[in-house]
């Protein structure tokens, strides 16, 4: 396994994530504890008014618990909150009219767990990209690895020369005149903007990534 990227599941991952998605397999970690402030459960857009925070509410967010025992509370909006500001956000962009039937779902029906609702998201928006991956689950918590990214995507971790990723180039962002090019966002952000070539841009950084550190 320590050839093979393993990552933690996430809300609407962010870019780095999916690169290393296009490697075409990965190990999903799903014996580990669940950890606050992370890509677990929440996600990063760009709004009208600058980056914006979506979070999923969940109802054992206090203590110690597995990642497999994370429950979705549905007592607030967060749904229709949630798809609202996908839509303000991205309604203008090049591509959101083509993958908004695909997205709308997951905001509209409800999936108790945690996981299996980021691993159903992730499987749909891979399935929009065309681009397979073999994810596979671990049978039990994993020992730290070579390749282990479990920690290591996390909003608090910003980008830098020793750093484990680092964006190649910018793309094209519907707010960026106003707030300048927003590096890592959530993968959708890409994809509403980029469309079919979302695959390529990712493609692109993971072979900037296997030369710069490999």
């Amino acid at each position: 396994m320590d050839t093979t990227p393993i990552l933690a599941t996430a809300y609407l991952p962010p870019i780095e994530y999916f690169t290393f998605l296009m490697q075409g397999e990965i190990w999903l970690e799903q014996h580990e504890a669940f950890h606050k402030q992370s890509y677990r459960n929440r996600a990063y857009i760009q709004s009208g008014n600058g980056k914006q925070l979506l979070s999923i509410p969940i109802i054992n967010g206090a203590g110690y618990f597995p990642i497999a025992e994370a429950r979705i509370d549905y007592k607030t909006p967060w749904q229709r909150n949630h798809w609202r500001s996908i839509a303000s956000a991205y309604g203008n962009s090049p591509y959101f009219m083509y993958y908004q039937d695909e997205l709308r779902p997951f905001y509209e029906q409800k999936t108790d767990s945690l996981f299996e609702y980021n691993l159903k998201l992730m499987k749909t928006i891979l399935k929009l990209m065309r681009m397979p991956c073999d994810i596979k689950l671990t049978s039990s918590l994993q020992p730290k690895q070579n390749f282990d990214l479990r920690t290591e995507i996390h909003p608090k971790k910003s980008f830098s020369d020793d750093y484990l990723f680092k964006l190649t180039h910018p793309y094209y962002q519907v707010f960026e005149d106003r707030f300048g090019f927003e590096p890592n966002l959530s993968i959708i952000d890409l994809l509403f903007n980029l469309g079919p070539d979302t695959a390529k841009y990712l493609q692109d950084n993971l072979l900037a990534y296997k030369e710069k550190f490999q």
